[in-house]
């Protein structure tokens, strides 16, 4: 087996937390796996882009342009931003809440979340969408994010876990504090109903 996922999002949003988790997971399975991040002035809202490679000991930790399988955008023009990494095979898990960058709300620059969504609808991609901001609402809080998109791509088939697999990863390398929380938000993801 191997998969290469990258996830794409903006700092606070969990998009490294969320990579460790898938990476660890497949170690836990005694799967080969690695992670690489960039990351721009993520504190701020800047950008965050996560590689996981799965299965294959001879790569690099950086996917190459147009060899990943999954790309998770936990925010959508990020989604876009990082679609040529995406093989024409790939399939998309996106979150449709907008998060507005700096530059744009400094400069008066629109941000057209609707026309964003069109396009990674019509990329010819499997694309997931998922309304992140109402499954955080049902889960209480939105620092959960990652963990219900996680929930989201173990029920659509994106990624070769189960939902116990990645509980038992969370249970292993986060704080026992955040374990309810954690374990609620995976399983709203999981139960997910498709947004679009």
């Amino acid at each position: 087996m191997r998969i290469d996922c990258l996830l794409a999002g903006v700092g606070g949003q969990g998009t490294v937390l969320a990579s460790k988790i898938i990476a660890q997971t497949a170690i836990g399975k005694q799967i080969f796996a690695r992670t690489s991040e960039t990351i721009g002035m993520a504190q701020r809202g800047g950008c965050v882009v996560s590689h996981v490679r799965i299965g294959d000991q001879n790569c690099s930790p950086a996917i190459p342009q147009g060899m990943a399988d999954l790309i998770i955008g936990f925010e959508p023009a990020e989604a876009v931003r990082n679609l040529g990494f995406l093989k024409p095979t790939g399939q998309l898990l996106v979150n449709t809440k907008p998060i507005i960058p700096v530059t744009a709300s400094l400069g008066g620059i629109a941000y057209q979340a609707a026309d964003i969504i069109e396009y990674l609808k019509n990329t010819g991609h499997r694309a997931v969408f998922v309304d992140g901001q109402k499954l955080c609402a049902a889960a209480g809080t939105s620092k959960v994010l990652n963990v219900i998109m996680l929930g989201v791509a173990i029920k659509e088939g994106l990624l070769p876990f189960s939902q116990e697999e990645v509980l038992q990863t969370i249970s292993e390398h986060l704080p026992p504090k955040f374990m309810e929380l954690n374990q609620k938000a995976l399983e709203i993801g999981y139960n997910f109903q498709q947004y679009l």
